[in-house]
């Protein structure tokens, strides 16, 4: 069988723990996390998690059903590509000097980068957007020497407002 990556949208209570409990579903029977993302929704009650991981069909099947059986879990989906927009933030520290700077400063105008610091001898570039266009621009990077880089993960959404989950208690 081949390996897939399937991104899941939860929807779980806001409480303590809450992340810790699924990451700790992930850990225990040896599933992979290659992204996970969370945060408090427009009902404060509520926080999204986003998690991106990878395996054949059986055990992204596994994953899905045990996620289901978590107590604080309201809502899960899968975020298929063809109907979900997804983003990703990463900062990049990029060392550079007099030569190097105006090619970075070309190469992140192309992205719709943001530089946000420039130091004396590096700069702080922000870009958002997919996977595949955060990928791209470190490999472009790649040719200068890295320092730092952070990357928030992947956060999505499903496109139009049918399957929005309301919840009245």
């Amino acid at each position: 069988m081949s390996q897939k990556k399937k991104t899941f949208q939860l929807l779980v209570d806001n409480t303590y723990g809450v992340l810790s409990r699924i990451a700790g579903l992930f850990s225990r029977r040896g599933y992979n996390i290659d992204s996970i993302t969370a945060g408090v929704t427009a009902d404060p009650r509520i926080t999204r998690i986003t998690i991106v991981t990878d395996g054949d069909d059986e055990i992204l099947e596994q994953i899905e059903k045990q996620l289901r059986k978590l107590i604080d879990v309201r809502d899960i989906r899968e975020l298929v590509p063809e109907e979900s927009v997804y983003r990703e933030l990463m900062l990049i520290k990029v060392e550079t000097d007099k030569a190097s700077r105006q090619t970075i400063f070309s190469i992140a105008s192309q992205f719709r980068a943001n530089i946000i610091d420039v130091g004396p001898d590096s700069l702080i570039i922000e870009v958002i957007g997919g996977t595949s266009k955060i990928d791209a621009f470190i490999r472009l990077m790649s040719d200068y020497r890295i320092l730092e880089l952070a990357r928030t993960g992947v956060a999505g959404l499903r496109r139009g407002s049918e399957g929005v989950v309301w919840f009245d208690d």
